[in-house]
């Protein structure tokens, strides 16, 4: 997907209605307050077992990772022009307060399970926030975008 597609994809997230029920689209899921996308080109594991993924070497997931770090800063830079400064968010408290066995509302508490940190931004009725999930090893980077009017944890 290219940062344009992005874009277009945060405008409809930002102005389609919510769903009454938890539903499944082709970007992401959407329900009570929330629309969800997880952005990510093909999907790589070690042993190519799982459906829709196939196994690759290192220097494709450096590439695979490199990739989505520039979707990432580009997506940045471009909603950083339209709204300002976002508010970066960590979201180590709320980790520590699930791991406890606080409920963490949804949409968030998918959220806070999979990222660090985001960046947001409260634009008019609804919160706007790109995600970047980093594993340690392996591509598993990946870029969500969440758009809601449930405050964040």
């Amino acid at each position: 997907m290219t940062t344009a597609h992005h874009l277009r994809l945060i405008d409809g997230m930002r102005t389609r209605e919510f769903p009454p029920e938890r539903t499944l689209s082709g970007s992401g899921v959407s329900g009570p307050g929330y629309h969800a996308a997880f952005l990510h080109g093909e999907e790589y594991r070690d042993d190519g077992d799982a459906a829709g993924q196939r196994e690759c070497d290192e220097g494709e997931y450096a590439e695979h990772r490199a990739q989505h770090l520039a979707d990432h800063d580009a997506l940045l830079t471009l909603l950083t022009l339209r709204w300002g400064e976002p508010q970066a968010v960590s979201l180590w408290s709320s980790q520590e307060r699930m791991m406890a066995g606080e409920v963490i509302a949804k949409p968030w508490g998918d959220v806070v399970l999979s990222c660090e940190y985001l960046q947001l931004w409260r634009v008019e009725d609804r919160w706007i926030a790109v995600a970047l999930h980093v594993e340690d090893e392996g591509p598993g980077c990946g870029l969500s975008i969440l758009v809601t009017v449930v405050d964040p944890p």
